[in-house]
């Protein structure tokens, strides 16, 4: 049965992640342990289904408040998703973008694209790194040699300060329907949220070993969630744009 062969591979892409990414995931977090110390900000942002790893950590039971998910309407999907992916290989959108959310150099800024290769998240890293902001790049590195759409000739991973690989394939669909030769089963956003996920988990870690304890939502679901939750909203609601 196919789906059982897509679990053995995204079993199998999460566990060369571990293998082989724990010692960027483990950097990653320590950047953004300092950054939450310093009563900094976790900003995310991804073009397209990359703004998923943002939402994923934004705003939920068990994550971390101090998160910021970079949200444009034009470079998500629910206002046009064939729209979205040509507004992604345009130069000039990431700069408002960026702008609008206030970024500081207390903060850390992540960016997800699994290619790497198209002009908003490439500028969004440029505008963090031109203002002293360290930035953290999910990619996959079966695109490193693909061709930037960017005028610079960079591509994502060029940019970024600490680079981690999602293990996706090329194309990113993962399983082969038959002898027909079409591909299905994308894995890019699983092990894209597994590795965002890890970072914040580990970075509340350091937090708590550092004495800190980490400002971290409850479920609103089980007693005392609600209370909890809301002093959280009103300590970040004025710094966090989609609260």
């Amino acid at each position: 049965m196919l789906y059982q062969e897509y679990f053995k591979q995204v079993e199998s892409v999460l566990a060369k992640v571990m293998e082989t990414q724990s010692g960027k995931i483990e950097k990653a977090a320590e950047l953004v342990a300092e950054s939450l110390a310093k009563d900094g900000m976790l900003y995310v942002f991804g073009c397209g289904h990359s703004h998923i790893i943002g939402e994923d950590l934004f705003y939920r039971a068990g994550g971390t408040a101090p998160v910021c998910a970079m949200l444009d309407g034009d470079l998500m999907l629910h206002e046009g998703a064939v729209k979205s992916s040509h507004y992604e290989r345009m130069s000039g959108l990431a700069k408002p973008v960026f702008e609008r959310y206030g970024l500081t150099t207390n903060d850390v800024l992540l960016v997800a694209s699994t290619s790497g290769i198209n002009s908003v998240p490439i500028e969004m890293a440029m505008c963090a790194k031109e203002k002293g902001i360290p930035v953290i790049a999910i990619v996959s590195g079966a695109y490193a040699n693909d061709t930037s759409r960017h005028a610079s000739g960079k591509k994502l991973h060029d940019v970024a300060d600490i680079v981690l690989d999602n293990g996706a394939c090329h194309g990113d669909a993962a399983v082969s329907v038959g002898d027909t030769g079409m591909r299905v089963g994308p894995i890019s956003t699983i092990s894209a949220c597994m590795i965002a996920q890890s970072i914040v988990v580990q970075a509340d870690e350091n937090l708590w070993k550092k004495g800190i304890t980490p400002p971290t939502y409850m479920s609103g679901n089980i007693p005392g969630g609600m209370e909890r939750n809301q002093a959280l909203i009103d300590r970040y609601m004025p710094r966090i744009k989609h609260l």
